[in-house]
């Protein structure tokens, strides 16, 4: 009988078109399912807590997949073994038949990187600004965002979500040594979301618009109102919770 298990994996997603499988392009899911079918012999389906687009990265995703085998530590250092440099598999899960990495997760957190000056060893992972940004205004602007639900405004155009209500738990910027962090929690989000709603904060910042602004652009529920999508080197899928973990 088959067993199910999450996977917790990270990457670093620079070198691929996203998480998800896509013809003609390579994906993190598609390296991970190569790697397993060779390791584990048999045929996989993997199903990831959800998107991240072209460059975006992640330090804790989750994957589910079924297979009889007991997966236990041979299994874990020959999977990192064969996976690349920039994809690592962090520990197996088994859980109950009927769990989901996707729908299952009841909140997940990401991170946009933003340094100041020129550093070839953060490149990959921040968008380097060398406009100053008043992080308090930023600040007063992103406690607006859990004032409201419908975030059509940050969310990319034709996507088939089925609604475009999220519930924001936290938001708001700390300044690091190499510059500015943006963090973010809620229990979903839209494709882009976080990259409009920094594109927008970073015009904040830049006083371009007040604060009070980003309640005007929420409630027009126009993505052509909002802030640009920022470079996806900066952003980064930190955490993802399930009741059961």
């Amino acid at each position: 009988m088959a067993q199910r298990y999450f996977l917790e994996i990270a990457y670093k997603g620079t070198a691929y078109h996203g998480w998800q499988v896509q013809e003609n392009a390579l994906t993190v899911q598609a390296v991970l399912n190569q790697a397993l079918e060779t390791i584990l012999r048999h045929p996989v389906e993997t199903m990831g807590c959800g998107r991240t687009d072209t460059g975006v990265h992640a330090s804790q995703h989750f994957v589910h997949l079924d297979t009889e085998l007991e997966l236990n530590e041979r299994h874990l250092h020959s999977l990192n073994a064969i996976l690349p440099d920039d994809i690592a598999l962090k520990r197996f899960l088994p859980v109950a038949p009927e769990a989901h990495a996707r729908f299952d997760a009841t909140l997940r957190a990401y991170e946009y990187h933003i340094h100041a000056q020129k550093n070839p060893f953060r490149a990959d992972f921040s968008w380097l600004v060398k406009e100053n940004l008043d992080i308090a205004l930023m600040n007063e602007a992103a406690a607006f965002l859990l004032e409201y639900t419908d975030f059509s405004c940050f969310s990319k155009s034709n996507t088939q979500t089925f609604t475009n209500n999220c519930n924001i738990e936290s938001a708001y910027w700390q300044e690091t040594e190499f510059g500015l962090v943006f963090c973010i929690s809620a229990d979903r989000f839209l494709r882009n979301m976080v990259r409009a709603i920094v594109g927008t904060l970073v015009d904040i910042g830049q006083g371009k618009l007040s604060p009070s602004a980003i309640r005007e652009i929420i409630e027009s529920k126009n993505r052509s109102n909002a802030g640009v999508s920022v470079p996806a080197c900066g952003l980064v899928l930190t955490e993802v919770h399930y009741p059961y973990i």
